[in-house]
């Protein structure tokens, strides 16, 4: 008669990785971790580094047209900055065993996502100011909680992240008090990108908790420490009194002050609009995807310039040490 073995390995090692993650203890690249915990890293953070590149996009637009040197500089400093956000999550990710070039194919052949706030455009100077204020309020909103992330490159990459976006936001704001305290036109053009951005900001959240498919299990690992509705709620909370101060209205008439919570109400979401976006109908979707895809091919010749001067480097590095 045959002797069944049962192989409680993986099990134990579940179990013992689950610990450390309820310990408050970071997880480490080469730490033992579950195969679904990996790709749920994987798919967040190469969709973060993706939103963090293509997002450079919506404000490069407007870089020739800035109104003023000072302004070209900053808008010009910001970009920069977003590049190296996505630089920093690239390099992240890579410690999971994904390579930079697999991200990349992923993001170009349109498998993998980003925020579908960048597919909106940017039609007026007032844009940028509301890009500033609302979503990298919003993201800014969301990362702070991701320094707490149980994953030991992502929480740390997020800190340096959440420094500048807090600038970012910043500067935002204050395009917008100069254009809500300028012209009539300038605060009709202010008040005109509130009304565009409001509602997109709202969507970076995600989908309802109930209808979200990741967020329990990334609760559970701690990847994620906060509900999607909860922090789409703090948004809301801290954002409607920063319009007030502008002089601007939100554009939602069911807005309202909930005395019994202590936080705001508001009306419900266009959920059709974010699927569409999401599924890549949005206005600038085929835009944002090609303009990457041109970036990269128009880059080549400097990715192998590089490595063939590496390649040169490790030759003549080899032929000192042999001689």
């Amino acid at each position: 008669m045959g002797v069944t073995v049962i192989d409680n390995t993986n099990d134990q090692l579940e179990q013992a990785f689950q610990s450390k993650v309820d310990a408050e203890l970071k997880i480490e690249p080469k730490d033992w971790m579950p195969d679904g915990y990996r790709k749920t890293l994987v798919r967040q953070m190469s969709q973060h580094a993706h939103s963090e590149v293509v997002g450079m996009l919506p404000e490069g637009n407007w870089l020739t047209r800035a109104p003023s040197l000072k302004r070209k500089a900053i808008l010009m400093a910001k970009i920069q900055d977003e590049g190296g956000h996505g630089l920093y999550l690239y390099s992240a990710a890579e410690t999971l065993g994904v390579s930079r070039d697999e991200m990349y194919e992923q993001l170009h052949t349109g498998k993998a996502k980003y925020s579908s706030i960048f597919n909106y455009p940017t039609l007026n100077w007032a844009d940028i100011g509301a890009i500033g204020w609302l979503v990298d309020g919003a993201a800014i909103t969301n990362q702070i909680a991701l320094c707490r992330c149980s994953y030991g490159p992502y929480a740390r990459a997020m800190v340096k992240v959440c420094k500048e976006e807090s600038f970012h936001q910043r500067q935002g704001y204050e395009i917008m008090i100069n254009m809500a305290n300028g012209t009539k036109e300038q605060k009709e053009m202010a008040q005109d990108a509130i009304n565009r951005w409001w509602w997109p900001s709202l969507m970076m959240f995600g989908p309802h908790d109930k209808n979200s498919d990741h967020s329990s299990q990334s609760m559970k690992w701690k990847i994620k420490r906060t509900s999607n509705d909860e922090l789409r709620q703090r948004f809301v909370d801290a954002t409607v009194p920063q319009a007030k101060f502008l002089g601007l209205e939100v554009p939602d008439d069911k807005l309202a002050w909930n005395e019994e919570k202590q936080s705001y109400d508001w009306g419900e979401i266009d959920w059709d609009e974010f699927r569409n976006v999401v599924a890549g109908n949005g206005l600038c979707n085929r835009e944002r995807l090609q303009t990457r895809r041109d970036a990269h091919e128009g880059g080549k010749w400097v990715r192998d310039a590089a490595l063939a001067y590496a390649e040169k480097q490790k030759k003549r590095a080899a032929e000192k040490h042999a001689a």
